[in-house]
């Protein structure tokens, strides 16, 4: 499935059903019939969130079914990614299977490094030309604006502290910074392990206070996208 249609889905979720529907035993019980008892483990994985041990944490994760083919990225966002990539050098936090690594090395054939980054780099496609790290977005093991460029897509929602992960970002990045986030809202039973919500553009810029003079923040079918410059 890819994100268009995902989605697609989330605005009937989220948009169309009222909330005293999507937090009831009834949309559960339906919830049930897709994914089983994982649903209950994400609506307590939500609840625990404050007292998760780093081995619930991943242990979660390792169990949690891919949804995309590749990458949680819509078409339209991996466009205004790659235009938007400035110097010669980037790092993907959060690159999971490194599609959108791919996307960004075909659309800008000239840059000098490619780097991506998860706490678990067992399903990036290794590829000549990028180098994966295996780290947390919360403390990342790079110098100060180490990288033109940093991208963090569909990770800030899954990160409990993640003003402590947005500073990260941007220490390291020395001329842009680009973040996508879902716009959502919180319910109950959903079918992702998120922490953080945000139902307009206008809660992600809270949550990147201090917002710099330039930046871009917009909404690109359900998700957000970010864009500030820096130094």
């Amino acid at each position: 499935m890819n994100r268009e249609m995902t989605n697609r889905i989330r605005f009937v979720i989220e948009d169309i059903l009222p909330p005293v529907v999507r937090d009831s035993q009834l949309f559960r019980h339906a919830a049930k019939l897709a994914w089983g008892n994982h649903i209950d483990h994400l609506a307590k994985f939500r609840e625990r969130a404050p007292f998760l041990t780093a081995e619930e944490y991943a242990d979660l994760y390792r169990k949690h079914p891919r949804v995309h083919e590749g990458t949680d990225n819509s078409e339209a966002c991996i466009k205004k990614i790659v235009a938007s990539v400035a110097g010669e050098s980037v790092c993907d936090v959060g690159c999971g299977t490194g599609a959108l690594l791919r996307r960004i090395q075909s659309g800008s054939p000239n840059l000098k490094r490619l780097t991506g980054v998860d706490f678990v780099i067992d399903d990036a496609a290794k590829l000549d030309g990028i180098e994966y790290v295996a780290a947390m977005v919360e403390k990342l093991p790079f110098a100060d604006g180490e990288f033109d460029t940093v991208i963090c897509t569909h990770v800030i929602e899954h990160v409990l502290e993640y003003r402590e992960a947005i500073a990260e970002l941007r220490r390291i990045a020395r001329k842009r910074l680009i973040i996508v986030v879902p716009r959502e809202r919180e319910s109950r039973y959903t079918f992702n392990p998120h922490f953080n919500f945000f139902p307009y553009t206008h809660s992600f810029l809270r949550a990147v206070h201090p917002v710099p003079a330039h930046y871009v923040c917009e909404d690109i079918g359900r998700d957000i996208f970010y864009s500030e410059e820096r130094g």
